[in-house]
């Protein structure tokens, strides 16, 4: 009985079970879609990245003598929409039997699901043996505990896969590094940078622009930078543990004008496409420590790993155990519009500018860029989270919704209560200040808190703080900037308020 099996973009595991053995009536399927280029807006490099790595692969699969049915955007064929694709190839390749890996994101596994109800054949859906985690193993550790705090969960794993221990104690003796990791970097140590897999995508390019996919950001695509295939994907894990990886800790939440990427592995994309595997990064990662821990500092390695083996897979657990009614959360009540310089990076306001500017630039932008900037804005603008997450799911190259939307609604915007995170992440122009050189040069002055030179993330902070403080003034870790609320004169709060009141309602002039 012939097989269809269906691999979607970011499916792209060399080592997965599928592939160790041929089998000539095992047909596998494979399609870009305008379902998956227009439930947002993407960025151009987004859609540039996922096509062209699902090519790559298809061909990988072909040469290895893998039946394969692909369907490019451009195919006057191509239904563009899953359930129609399906049932059209069951038909022609008259295939007795459906199988797919389980879906990453929510709206896909139910599609798929309710497919599966319907269809006339035999189905059956497995794992896609990428992550540590199976979908419900998060949720079960926290079964009767009152908060999802990632620590222990981290631990438990670290425990669990033998990473970085020593018998049953951590290496080192410490659990967690994150106080070591917050240095501010003044252009020294010098960043090598890595530019050997950059390839011509501007055929691939015209396509697209051809089909009439409407996307954001810009992209030099005659030298696109990302990784594509598995070769290119093993030179960028290379490249951080030969070149990076030193300085990685030091300066994770580091921010710098002249440097997108810092010390950053810039690995997100080809993980999660599953290019690469979690498992092999992180043992890659761990073994070149050990073959050169008398060079490298062990908070260089922990701060890295624990944003694999910790922070990745506790996302994802949360995103299962939460899903569907997290995608609707509100908890702050926001409703504010995004402002329209999140599409093009025009304001006064440096940090503002480079962080969307560079993410319009490149797709990218590290977590603290995303979370003390970019969302450290739209949570003291009180923003809509809906808006919030479809930017940052349509701008950033790594974005797919079961890592997007709990890192955005929970971690960022606060708005799912303190699931994600035990307290709001805002802040006002100090820290920007304390972590980049956003500050140098700008229009407004990171010291002022009013006047019209005033950083707005100063109003900004406290306006926010006196907006919520019914719904945050019992959260513990507020406490000390709820006394020093209290004891603000009445005067310089008023000032504040109507300062923030202003960039609020006029974004446009700031």
């Amino acid at each position: 009985m012939k097989t269809l099996r269906l691999l979607l973009g970011d499916q792209l595991n060399h080592s997965h079970s599928w592939f160790s053995e041929k089998d000539r009536e095992v047909v596998y399927l494979m399609a870009e879609m305008r379902q998956e280029t227009d439930y947002v807006r993407h960025h151009i490099q987004k859609v540039l990245g996922f096509f062209a790595s699902m090519r790559n692969f298809a061909t990988y699969l072909e040469e290895r003598g893998y039946r394969v049915r692909y369907f490019k955007i451009s195919d006057p064929e191509n239904p563009q929409e899953l359930p129609a694709l399906i049932r059209k190839v069951l038909g022609e390749e008259a295939a007795g039997r459906f199988e797919y890996q389980l879906p990453d994101e929510f709206r896909l596994d139910q599609q798929l699901r309710e497919l599966c109800n319907s269809l006339d054949c035999e189905t059956d859906a497995v794992d896609t043996e990428h992550f540590y985690t199976h979908r419900e193993e998060l949720a079960n550790f926290f079964k009767g505990r009152k908060q999802c705090v990632m620590e222990p969960f981290y631990r438990r794993m670290r425990r669990k896969h033998s990473v970085l221990m020593d018998g049953d104690q951590p290496l080192g003796g410490q659990w967690n590094y994150d106080k070591e990791n917050r240095k501010k970097w003044k252009g020294d140590p010098e960043i090598p940078h890595e530019r050997g897999f950059r390839k011509d995508l501007t055929d691939l390019e015209k396509e697209i622009r051809d089909a009439g996919i409407k996307t954001l950001g810009t992209a030099d695509a005659a030298s696109f930078n990302w990784p594509t295939s598995r070769a290119d994907s093993l030179a960028v894990l290379r490249h951080f543990c030969d070149s990076l990886l030193v300085h990685f800790g030091d300066f994770q939440d580091a921010m710098d004008t002249q440097q997108s990427y810092l010390f950053h592995s810039r690995l997100s994309f080809a993980l999660n496409t599953k290019m690469l595997s979690p498992r092999e990064v992180v043992d890659r990662v761990e073994a070149h420590y050990r073959e050169n821990s008398d060079t490298l500092d062990l908070s260089d390695t922990e701060g890295f790993i624990r944003q694999i083996l910790g922070w990745r897979e506790y996302m994802r657990g949360m995103y299962w155990k939460e899903m569907p009614g997290y995608a609707s959360l509100n908890k702050l009540d926001n409703t504010n519009p995004l402002p329209g310089f999140f599409w093009t990076g025009d304001t006064r306001m440096n940090c503002l500018s480079h962080a969307i500017g560079q993410s319009l630039e490149t797709a990218y932008a590290h977590h603290i860029q995303r979370l003390m900037v970019t969302g450290n804005y739209a949570l003291l603008t009180q923003t809509d989270p809906e808006q919030v997450d479809a930017w940052y799911l349509g701008i950033y190259i790594d974005a797919v919704q079961w890592v997007e939307l709990p890192n955005t609604r929970g971690m960022s915007q606060f708005a799912d209560g303190g699931l994600v995170a035990t307290k709001p992440y805002v802040s006002s122009a100090n820290y920007i200040r304390k972590m980049s050189n956003y500050c140098s040069g700008c229009h407004y002055s990171a010291s002022e808190k009013t006047g019209e030179k005033a950083c707005p993330f100063n109003a900004l902070y406290w306006n926010f703080l006196d907006s919520k403080k019914e719904l945050l003034k019992s959260n513990p870790r507020m406490g000390m900037m709820y006394r020093l609320l209290e004891k603000m004169d009445a005067g310089e709060l008023e000032a504040l308020k109507k300062r923030a009141q202003s960039v609020i309602a006029h974004p446009e002039r700031f």
